[in-house]
């Protein structure tokens, strides 16, 4: 059985003094729980957020990284450079990194083997914008853009990537697809990827929901059969918010 993965992504977000403040006021929240807690944090939070996560059940993620080792590539980042400071995850082809940044279907495949070749878990995010949606090309475009992603990626290499599904018509919009629509598109993307690696790889991987996910729509979300848990924008920079929604299987 799929564990349930809940991890905060805090996009530009939080100082270090907040991040320490944060991680220390969230951790006795959510000792207990059985679900992966991740909190992806902006780069310069990195290595503090690592120190004050020592000794609990909190993972640290980053938020993007390139695909080069080292080189002439300023302002980047590499697999080799998060690893060495004990960084377990990172996000790969957010929405906002592809409108903003140019990130295409290419580079993600790029930066997600790069990572896994240096033992990062990457979570790789697909979605359709609302034009897409209308048009009844969700499927299509969130299929292609996950076998993109995976392209020329072994067996085991697929079953440590988490696939995070955020139609981008509901990041930060207050508006969230119904969990019977989220959980469909999710069994869409599993079925591809079962229809590329095979039934037993589909089934081990974790693909989480993304879109406005809350305390009050975490426990009907993470509920659905194909649905292993959320990446929580706006709701993961407040530890009330955030700890309800990694709690969500205790109410």
């Amino acid at each position: 059985m799929r564990k349930k993965v809940i991890a905060g992504n805090w996009k530009m977000n939080m100082l270090p003094n907040e991040a320490i403040e944060f991680i220390t006021e969230l951790t006795p929240k959510v000792k207990d729980t059985k679900n992966e807690v991740i909190l992806c944090v902006p780069y310069t939070d990195l290595f503090y957020s690592l120190l004050a996560v020592q000794e609990t059940n909190i993972h640290i993620g980053a938020q993007n990284v390139f695909y080069k080792e080292s080189g002439a590539y300023t302002g980047e980042v590499s697999p080799k450079m998060l690893k060495c400071i004990n960084t377990e995850y990172v996000i790969i082809g957010h929405s906002e990194r592809r409108q903003y940044f140019a990130e295409t279907d290419e580079t993600v495949n790029l930066k997600l083997k790069a990572s896994l070749n240096e033992g990062l878990k990457p979570i790789v995010c697909v979605g359709e914008t609302l034009e897409q949606r209308e048009a009844n090309e969700t499927e299509k475009v969130i299929t292609s853009q996950v076998e993109k992603a995976l392209a020329n990626l072994t067996d085991e290499e697929v079953k440590n990537t988490i696939i995070a599904y955020e139609p981008i018509w509901a990041i930060g919009t207050g508006k969230t697809a119904t969990s019977e629509d989220a959980n469909n598109s999710i069994k869409q993307i599993r079925n591809k990827i079962k229809e590329l690696y095979g039934e037993a790889v589909s089934e081990e991987v974790i693909i989480l929901y993304g879109g406005s996910v809350k305390p009050e729509n975490a426990k009907e979300l993470f509920s659905m059969s194909d649905i292993d848990g959320g990446l929580v924008g706006g709701a993961s920079l407040k530890v009330d918010s955030f700890e309800k929604i990694v709690n969500f299987d205790k109410e």
